[in-house]
């Protein structure tokens, strides 16, 4: 009897072979786990961050990030007016490339964060996504290098070129960019964040299918909040990707489904 007891009085939740961690936590056992989360991911940036504080490397980073708009101006060299306005630049692009490369142990913190409500086969799905959203950042940052930053600064650099030539200061140029290549890292991580509200049931492929004509108004809505500058160019090299990103989406929220 009483070993009956005992049985029957054991935690349902409790997965004693799950590796991520289950059962139930308290608020504080949430925060400090979120702590310890949180405190990893800063931990993978700064060290991301201190590859690109090399003088070296992180010189040759902004040189090529120059590039883009030396495809339209050949003597493109923008100024500084500030004292430290190129120490902020040179930290900026560290910070980018800190996030860039420290992406992998961000998404898997992320994941591992939220496990615990997941079902033991929806923690088969941790690794998978860490790996598939870091490389559809990457898409996206290089997307944004190779075709949205060359398009986007051919229109503003040689826009009214005849009676103005380009004479930008450093800090606006690389926030330019920098900016840029961020919202389209994000932009392309739409279809897993479909694929995984789909896997959850929160929505289905057939109801984004229905108000796909809502999404791409709100495609180009977003595009024009989050984009640095309100010409049409950029904005539609922004928001066109996220309508097809979305179409994507649907595709993978049909396939989890099935």
């Amino acid at each position: 009897m009483t070993a009956e007891v005992l049985r029957t009085s054991e935690p349902p939740n409790q997965e004693p072979d799950d590796p991520y961690g289950g059962g139930d936590m308290t608020l504080i056992e949430h925060l400090m786990e979120l702590r310890s989360r949180v405190t990893w991911m800063a931990i993978a940036v700064v060290i991301g961050m201190a590859i690109f504080f090399i003088p070296q490397f992180g010189f040759r980073v902004i040189e090529y990030l120059l590039s883009p708009a030396r495809q339209s101006v050949p003597d493109f060299r923008p100024q500084f007016i500030e004292p430290m306005e190129n120490i902020a630049v040179y930290f900026r692009v560290a910070l980018l490339g800190g996030l860039t490369l420290a992406m992998p142990v961000i998404v898997y913190h992320i994941m591992r964060f939220v496990t615990p409500a997941l079902t033991p086969q929806e923690k088969r799905w941790v690794f998978p996504i860490t790996i598939g959203a870091s490389l559809a950042f990457i898409g996206g940052i290089a997307f944004g290098f190779y075709v949205v930053l060359p398009f986007t600064l051919k229109f503003l650099l040689t826009f009214g070129d005849s009676f103005a030539q380009p004479d930008w200061r450093i800090g606006n140029y690389i926030d330019f960019v920098t900016r840029i290549l961020l919202v389209m890292g994000a932009v392309f991580e739409t279809p897993l964040i479909v694929m995984g509200l789909a896997k959850f049931g929160v929505v289905s492929a057939r109801q984004m299918l229905r108000y796909w004509r809502y999404a791409i108004i709100l495609a180009f809505v977003i595009a024009a909040i989050v984009t640095p500058t309100i010409d049409p160019v950029t904005q539609s090299l922004v928001g066109g990707p996220i309508v097809v990103l979305y179409f994507v989406g649907i595709g993978l929220a049909w396939f989890v489904r099935r």
